[in-house]
């Protein structure tokens, strides 16, 4: 069965790789999961591009931001920054084919380095989600492997009032439960879980809860199913089939709206059997038919998110103030 149903992904660490090793080719090299031509192949419409830092990269630097933010502008994607861009792209969907556009996250804001200029500075430069944390402190919060399982810092607080006024979108994937709940608390805008799956189904710790997964959902949030083998299940081969059991408990948790795909791609060196990378989202998108009619099958691939992004981006005219 041919691929209609486009495809929007929300987590992938194409940049990162070609910082760490500037040989990597993104229009159809060996050594990525996510290229030009996979995107086409996958009908991905819309992938998100994360900026994460290496922890070879010694101290981790805004400059280091900078880097990668070059390097996502050198691969010829048109970037989402506005709801109006959004809108463009839900207007154009039978007219679009996969790898035109794209859209810079921020996984970590240990490059900020705590000046909250450098969060400005970002945004202006087309990021628009941010992950406070990877999996371990830094100085905003505790990510979810930190076995103090803290919150936010005083500076992390002012971090989320910020993200708030200028309209950076905030992502809880890595970060600790006690910054979670604080975070549900503190923002008053909704936020994602770009790449995290039910721990209900595997007890991992960077998947979400039952009661983080109907908290997302009470605040009109987003949850990214991911495609991490061991966030799937905790032992033997992992294939398609296992991430229904993910995404049918998003489902009966009242999530069908809420939710998405964060693949994880070029962050594992490990994959689900049939899903290796990007071009293989037909693959799953014919899965899911077999037990969702298409219209909910849309709202997962690309729907539920445009939607979210529709209602909580800025608007064309504040993004340039």
């Amino acid at each position: 069965m041919p691929n209609h149903i486009p495809v929007v992904d929300m987590h992938c660490d194409v940049l990162s790789k070609i910082q760490m090793n500037s040989e990597l080719q993104f229009l159809n090299g060996p050594g990525l999961d996510v290229t030009q031509k996979r995107l086409e192949e996958g009908n991905v419409i819309l992938q998100t591009f994360a900026i994460y830092l290496s922890e070879k990269l010694g101290i981790l630097r805004f400059e280091h931001i900078m880097k990668q933010i070059e390097i996502y502008n050198q691969l010829g994607l048109r970037l989402v920054q506005s709801r109006e861009d959004v809108s463009y792209l839900r207007k154009q969907l039978n007219n679009l084919r996969g790898g035109q556009w794209g859209l810079l996250s921020l996984e970590g804001v240990d490059g900020l380095e705590g000046n909250l200029y450098y969060l400005e500075l970002c945004y202006r430069l087309g990021v628009r989600f941010i992950g406070i944390t990877w999996n371990y402190a830094n100085w905003a919060a505790d990510g979810i492997l930190e076995v103090r399982n803290g919150g936010f810092t005083n500076k992390g607080r002012t971090l989320i009032q910020r993200c708030n006024e200028i309209g950076m979108l905030m992502d809880v994937s890595h970060l600790s439960e006690t910054g979670f709940w604080e975070l549900a608390d503190a923002s008053s805008r909704p936020f994602i879980a770009s790449h995290s799956n039910a721990r209900s189904i595997c007890p991992h710790p960077r998947n979400l809860t039952n009661d983080q997964i109907r908290a997302v959902i009470a605040l009109d949030g987003r949850i990214g199913m991911t495609f991490v083998p061991w966030f799937i299940k905790e032992k033997g081969p992992v294939n398609a089939s296992d991430l229904l059991k993910h995404i049918e408990r998003v489902c009966e948790l009242g999530g069908e709206k809420h939710l998405m795909f964060g693949s994880d791609f070029d962050g594992i060196h490990e994959w689900i059997q049939g899903l290796e990378h990007s071009g293989t989202y037909p693959e799953l998108v014919n899965l899911l038919l077999k037990h969702y009619p298409e219209s909910v099958v849309r709202g997962f691939m690309y729907d539920n998110i445009l939607s979210f992004m529709e209602e909580n981006l800025n608007s064309k005219e504040l993004c340039s103030d």
